[in-house]
């Protein structure tokens, strides 16, 4: 019988692709927008990441969140300092959600607030990613906007109480496997987390309409 994380990883598997080789991140990738999409993004996950940490100090004596928040991953103060190297001091100014962004936060909250199962599905998804995936951005805005390495700009990316990232996503994925829950609870999670990628990717889809190849 498959572990619960291997579980999870394989049900989303599609929408975690989907996500991935969206329209605007295989441009952003690729070098074919310029530093505002970045930036634009950047505020993005302001809002995903606020609505994701706000109630992480009352969640960690929950018994199913609780063993997922771990201070290392806090990304919020690091968003924070990139958005103030790339849009000012006055950066919350202009800080401006997509309707698509706003329904992901506000799922993001709604779990947090009232079903600790369900965050640790926003938390797997948003966490794990910026693990993996997450790097590959880093490396690119490094090179194509000229970012210091590791520095202002792309501090989101950079974990630096995790010492050692592939052995930090195996002991996540054994927090997964020992979650407190059973197997409908499982099932309920294993959707949620293909709802988070949908959430995703629907921030995607609106970023890509904001920054069309053609404009």
């Amino acid at each position: 019988m498959d572990s619960f994380s291997t579980v999870i990883r394989t049900a989303s598997h599609e929408q975690h692709t989907e996500a991935e080789t969206s329209t605007f991140m295989s441009d952003l990738l690729g070098g074919r927008l310029g530093v505002e999409a970045y930036a634009r993004y950047t505020e993005q996950l302001w809002f995903v990441y606020e609505a994701l940490e706000t109630e992480a100090e009352r969640l960690a004596s929950d018994p199913v969140a609780g063993p997922f928040i771990r201070p290392e991953l806090l990304r919020l103060t690091a968003l924070e300092q990139d958005l103030a190297h790339l849009r000012g001091p006055d950066w919350r100014t202009g800080l401006r959600a997509l309707p698509a962004t706003a329904a992901y936060a506000a799922r993001v909250r709604q779990c947090a607030e009232q079903w600790p199962g369900g965050y640790v599905a926003h938390h797997y998804t948003r966490y794990l990613g910026d693990l993996s995936g997450g790097q590959i951005i880093r490396g690119k805005a490094e090179k194509t906007w000229g970012f210091a390495r590791k520095g202002d700009g792309v501090r989101f990316y950079v974990f630096e109480g995790v010492a050692n990232p592939a052995a930090f996503k195996r002991e996540y994925r054994e927090l997964l496997d020992a979650v407190r829950a059973d197997d409908l609870e499982k099932q309920r999670i294993v959707a949620e987390c293909k709802r988070a990628f949908a959430l995703n990717t629907a921030v995607f889809r609106a970023l890509g309409e904001e920054f069309p190849l053609s404009a």
